[in-house]
């Protein structure tokens, strides 16, 4: 009789567990989106070790995007919201509190650092420490997931806000809806304009060094797409690279006009699979989201793009034990500097 009650019991248990996970409210509605084919990891995107000798600089936890000063010391922003600077005299760190979580930064003319805050903010932080709030809404709407930016020759900030609708990021990628705008912050006048929107988790941002056109990332889209900000083709945009082989994150472009794009990760067959199925998304939902931040596999994965998104360099460590995850590329001098949301160091490889 026990036996049965247990049994009972247990049944229920699991009959109550499967009504949640089909029935319980979720605060997102996933949109269908059918993904081409993933390219082969072949050809342009073969596996290689080229990542292999890379340097590990220690820093802290998630060192997701890098600015290199002109000394050579390298900043960060970390997942516990500090801004970590290492001296690359003595590899000594000193921190700033800027009250949110850093992302995307770099230096402005001025010696400023522009720093994206997840958290709906993008902040210049002095040598001091003092955070100054430079854009935290749109026409009287509050910025969401502020992600990442770059700086042209005029002041002008080019950055990205990868949803309107939220500041978790999983929750937006189980939505996969096109939440995402590019926005342009003009420090003369404190003025602030969308100049794309309906963009599929914008992430990296980075400008061609003669200023004609800006690259955005749409994560969730598998692409890079391009504004055209000069020239005859001025206000148009169109797709830079497509049906890339990984999760696309950060990109910059250094004094030779490469662009230099960081893959997160491989692309998932499951993940391209429930892309067409918003119930499973919606399923995944109702569980506990930390579940999923660890699911992706440890794999370092870099491109260079000459400037018609031809791949040009491909660096990757397929076993990820040198550096995975690899969230942005920066390259000074002969040395490309990355940073990582699974690392609790830089990375820094010297070109051959």
């Amino acid at each position: 009789m026990t036996g049965s009650w247990s049994s009972i019991g247990l049944a229920a248990a699991l009959g109550l567990f499967v009504a949640y996970l089909l029935f319980w409210p979720v605060s997102i509605s996933p949109a269908r989106w059918t993904p081409q084919e993933a390219p082969a990891l072949a050809g342009d995107y073969a596996p290689n070790e080229r990542l292999a000798g890379i340097e590990r600089l220690g820093v802290g936890p998630a060192p997701e995007s890098i600015a290199v000063t002109e000394a050579g010391d390298v900043v960060c922003g970390l997942e516990d919201g500090r801004i970590i600077r290492r001296s690359a005299l003595d590899g000594v760190t000193t921190a700033i509190e800027c009250g949110g979580r850093p992302l995307g930064l770099s230096f402005d003319a001025g010696g400023d650092l522009i720093v994206c805050d997840l958290y709906g903010r993008l902040i210049a932080v002095s040598d001091l420490g003092e955070v100054t709030e430079l854009v935290t809404d749109v026409d009287g709407s509050p910025l969401r997931l502020v992600n990442d930016l770059d700086i042209g020759a005029d002041g002008t900030i080019y950055f990205s806000e990868s949803s309107t609708q939220t500041t978790d990021t999983m929750l937006d990628l189980l939505a996969h809806r096109p939440n995402g705008r590019l926005l342009a912050y003009h420090p003369g006048t404190g003025k602030t304009e969308v100049l794309l929107d309906g963009l599929y988790y914008a992430n990296g941002v980075a400008l061609i060094a003669d200023g004609t056109f800006v690259l955005v990332v749409e994560t969730t889209a598998y692409r890079v797409r391009r504004l055209w900000l000069t020239g005859p083709r001025q206000g148009e945009h169109d797709t830079f690279i497509d049906n890339l082989p990984g999760f696309p994150d950060g990109i910059s472009c250094d004094a030779e006009g490469i662009f230099w794009l960081a893959l997160a990760a491989p692309r998932n067959r499951f993940v391209d699979w429930s892309l067409e199925r918003p119930w499973v998304r919606r399923i995944a939902a109702r569980l506990p989201l930390a579940w999923f931040s660890g699911a992706a596999p440890r794999y370092g994965f870099v491109l260079g793009l000459d400037a018609q998104g031809r791949v040009i360099h491909n660096l990757q460590d397929p076993s990820g034990r040198h550096y995975a995850g690899v969230s942005s590329v920066l390259r000074v001098g002969n040395a490309l500097y990355l940073g990582s949301l699974l690392e609790d160091a830089v990375g820094r490889l010297v070109l051959r």
